[in-house]
């Protein structure tokens, strides 16, 4: 018999911000919310499997880039957030090279992209907020 719970449960998800020279990646969502709008690559975390696993598999989905040596930065968590229900994100951030940069949308993407970190466009839910604090710790290190 299953055990239910009577207090609501949260939604756990994944964001990864991948950076290229000075570029960072993006995909263009195919559904609702934020459809057509520019996100990072990411989404719902699987119960059979860790917060890594499902970062580099939202990746390899969403873009077909793999081989990507994932850091975890923060967790994410206000409240309104996410339009659909209360969800916390873990971000995980990556460097990749040239010969490792070569891209497609897939999956739940539209498009993926390489857009310049100088010049990014309003993003969905709160990813400009996650890019920006990724930026703070990268350059600290």
């Amino acid at each position: 018999m299953a055990y239910t719970y009577k207090y609501p449960r949260m939604l756990v998800t994944v964001d990864i911000i991948v950076f290229f020279d000075s570029k960072v990646l993006l995909i263009q969502r195919k559904n609702d919310p934020f459809k057509g709008s520019f996100a990072l690559p990411g989404g719902f975390v699987e119960m059979n499997e860790t917060l890594k696993e499902a970062a580099n598999r939202e990746l390899l989905e969403e873009t077909g880039l793999k081989g990507i040596e994932l850091t975890q930065l923060a967790a994410f968590d206000k409240p309104d957030r996410d339009p659909r229900d209360r969800n916390i994100s873990i971000a995980f951030y990556g460097f990749t090279t040239i010969e490792n940069s070569s891209i497609q949308g897939g999956d739940d993407a539209d498009n993926a992209q390489w857009i310049s970190i100088d010049n990014l466009p309003k993003l969905a839910f709160d990813h400009n907020e996650i890019i920006e604090y990724s930026k703070r710790k990268a350059s600290s290190k």
